[in-house]
C-alpha cells in the first residue's frame, strides 16, 4: 500500500479520484511551500482501490451511516457534509435515551449499577473512537473496523491505569466481580517433573499453551512479517524461560518441550479460492489488499539495528506480561480474560508495527502513528503493574549464571554495533582511499 504524502491546508481546493476513493489536491505545489505549524506535519494516507461492487459499504446510505462511515481520509464525503450534523444529534440522542432508559431503571445493587456504569463509559468511548477517530494504515475490512480496535485500546489503557492504582489484593478482589470463580490462587504446575520421552508425558504437556505456541508464532509472522525475527524471538524467549524459571514455575520444561515441540514450525495447508465474481471479491474484503513485505534491515543502519533490538524487546516484554499478569492477577490460563487480552493484542500489534515499519523505512514520515503510541502506553502501563504487583512475590534472587548470560548478550550486542557501523565503515573508507591512492601513482606513471 504506497502512502500518499499530504499537508493540511485550509484554502488549498480540492478534487475527488473515483478510482482511489481519495480527496487529491489541486495545488500541492503551493500548499507544500507554506509550511504551518507541527500540526499541518505530513500526514499519511494509505492508498488502496475500492472495488465498485463494494463500494456501497463505503459510502454513507442514512442518518446513521453518515458519521459511521466516511472515506479513506478519515473526513466526511462531500455529500455527507450537509447532514454530518444532523447524524451526531441522532446519536446523541439515541446515547441520551439509552442512559436515561437504563440510569433510571437501575436496581439498588451497588455491584450491578457499577458494572452497568463501567459498560456504558466504555461504549462512549467505542461510539466516539468509531466516529472521530483518524483511520489507521489498514482499510481492510473496513477503515471503521480498525478505529473501532483504537477506541479499545484506548479503553484497555484507561483499565490498566485503574488496575495501577490498586494494591494486588484489591485488584484480585475486582475481578471476582466479573467472575465469581477468580480471586483465588492458583496451583502451581511444573513441566519438568517428568522429563522421560514417553507418550504419556509427551500428552501430559499437550495442553493449552501448544495452542498458543502455534497460534502466537502464526500471528507474529503476520505482524512482523519477517521470518528471522520471528525465530530470533521464539528462541530469546526460550532463554527468557531458563531464565525466569525461579519465579515463574511453569516456564520450567523439558529440554525437548523447550526446543521441539516449542520450536516445530507448524505450517497449515494454502487455501486456494475456488469463489468467482463477487463473491470472490466480497471474500477478499477481509483480506489484505495487498501484502507489504518488511525489510526491517538492521545490518544496514545503526539506526535500523536499534529499532530491531527494541522491537525484539518489545515483543519479548508484550509475552512476558501475558505470564505475569496470569501469575499475579490469578488468572488461569484458559480463562477467556486471558484468551481476550492475546486476542486484542494481537490486533493492537497489527496496525502499530505497519506505523512503525512506516515511521523507520520512509523519510516522509515524520511522526509515529497513534496505534504505535497507545501500543507502547498499553505495554509499558502493563509492566508497569507486573512490577508493584511483583513485591514480595517473588523471594528468590536470580542465578549467577543467568546473569552472566544476559551480560554476554549485551556486550556482544554492543561489540557488533561498535564493529559493524563503527570499524567496517572506517575499514572500508581507508581502503577506498588507497585504492584512489594507488589508482593516481598508476596514471601518473603511464603519463
Amino acid at each position: 500500500m504506497a502512502p500518499i504524502k499530504r499537508r493540511g491546508s485550509k484554502t488549498a481546493s480540492t478534487s475527488r479520484d473515483p478510482s482511489r476513493g481519495r480527496t487529491r489536491s489541486k495545488s500541492a505545489k503551493s500548499v507544500a511551500a507554506k509550511p504551518s505549524s507541527v500540526r499541518d506535519s505530513w500526514i499519511y494516507t494509505y492508498a488502496d482501490d475500492i472495488n465498485p461492487t463494494l463500494e456501497f459499504f463505503y459510502k454513507p446510505h442514512t442518518i446513521s451511516a453518515v458519521s459511521l462511515i466516511f472515506d479513506d481520509c478519515g473526513r466526511p464525503s462531500k455529500k455527507a457534509k450537509r447532514t454530518t450534523l444532523l447524524a451526531r444529534c441522532v446519536q446523541l440522542l439515541f446515547m441520551i435515551a439509552g442512559f436515561i432508559y437504563y440510569a433510571f431503571n437501575s436496581q439498588s445493587n451497588v455491584v450491578s449499577n457499577t458494572k452497568m456504569g463501567a459498560i456504558a463509559c466504555f461504549g462512549v468511548i467505542l461510539l466516539t473512537g468509531l466516529v472521530e477517530f483518524k483511520d489507521g494504515p489498514f482499510i481492510r475490512p473496513h477503515p471503521a473496523f480498525w478505529r473501532l480496535v483504537l477506541a479499545v485500546s484506548v479503553s484497555y489503557q484507561l483499565i490498566l491505569v485503574m488496575l495501577l492504582f490498586q494494591d494486588k489484593h484489591t485488584a484480585r478482589h475486582l475481578f471476582s466481580y466479573l467472575d465469581p470463580s477468580l480471586g483465588v490462587e492458583l496451583p502451581e504446575k511444573s513441566y519438568a517433573e517428568d522429563c522421560s520421552i514417553t507418550w504419556q508425558t509427551v500428552y501430559n504437556h499437550m495442553d493449552v499453551f501448544v495452542i498458543a505456541h502455534t497460534v502466537g508464532w502464526f500471528a507474529k509472522s503476520m505482524v512482523l512479517r519477517d521470518q528471522w525475527i520471528c525465530w530470533i524471538l521464539s528462541i530469546l524467549f526460550e532463554f527468557l524461560e531458563y531464565s525466569l524459571q525461579h519465579q515463574l514455575p511453569n516456564f520450567a520444561e523439558c529440554w525437548w518441550d523447550h526446543w521441539i515441540l516449542d520450536q516445530y514450525s507448524w505450517r497449515s495447508v494454502n487455501q486456494i479460492p475456488t469463489y468467482q465474481g463477487k463473491i470472490q471479491r466480497g471474500f477478499a474484503q477481509f483480506t489484505p489488499h495487498s501484502w507489504t513485505r518488511f525489510n526491517w534491515g538492521p545490518s544496514k543502519s545503526f539506526k535500523s539495528f536499534l529499532a530491531v533490538i527494541a522491537l525484539i524487546a518489545f515483543e519479548l516484554q508484550i509475552e512476558l506480561n501475558a505470564f505475569y499478569l496470569k501469575a499475579l492477577l490469578w488468572l488461569p490460563p484458559p480463562h477467556f480474560i486471558n484468551v481476550l487480552r492475546l486476542v486484542t493484542m494481537f490486533l493492537f500489534c497489527m496496525p502499530a508495527t505497519r506505523e512503525v515499519y512506516q515511521y523507520l523505512s520512509d523519510p516522509r514520515c515524520k511522526r509515529l502513528g497513534y496505534h504505535a503510541w497507545m501500543l507502547v502506553a498499553n505495554v509499558m502501563t502493563e509492566s508497569l503493574i507486573c512490577i508493584k504487583f511483583s513485591a514480595g512475590e517473588f523471594s528468590e534472587p536470580f542465578p549467577p549464571n543467568v546473569i552472566l548470560f544476559w551480560v554476554l548478550v549485551v556486550i556482544s550486542l554492543v561489540v557488533y554495533a561498535a564493529a559493524q557501523f563503527g570499524l567496517r565503515p572506517m575499514l572500508e573508507a581507508k581502503a577506498a582511499e588507497a585504492e584512489a591512492a594507488a589508482a593516481r601513482e598508476e596514471d601518473a606513471k603511464n603519463e
